[in-house]
């Protein structure tokens, strides 16, 4: 089987793109969740939401 090589400019944008995701604590986690599962929105209003700065 064929290992797969990535390129030198591959690796800069996965490394930027791992680099500027956002991380969300147990709190929010379930802040995010609860919000969700209370049904007064979509649950792609929520993800919306949390996804805009």
């Amino acid at each position: 089987m064929r290992k797969a090589t990535t390129s030198p400019g591959e690796k800069i944008v996965k490394d930027i793109k791992r680099a500027t995701r956002k991380h969300y604590s147990s709190e929010e986690k379930i802040r995010i969740v609860l919000d969700g599962l209370r049904g007064e929105d979509s649950i792609a209003e929520p993800c919306r939401r949390e996804s805009t700065p």
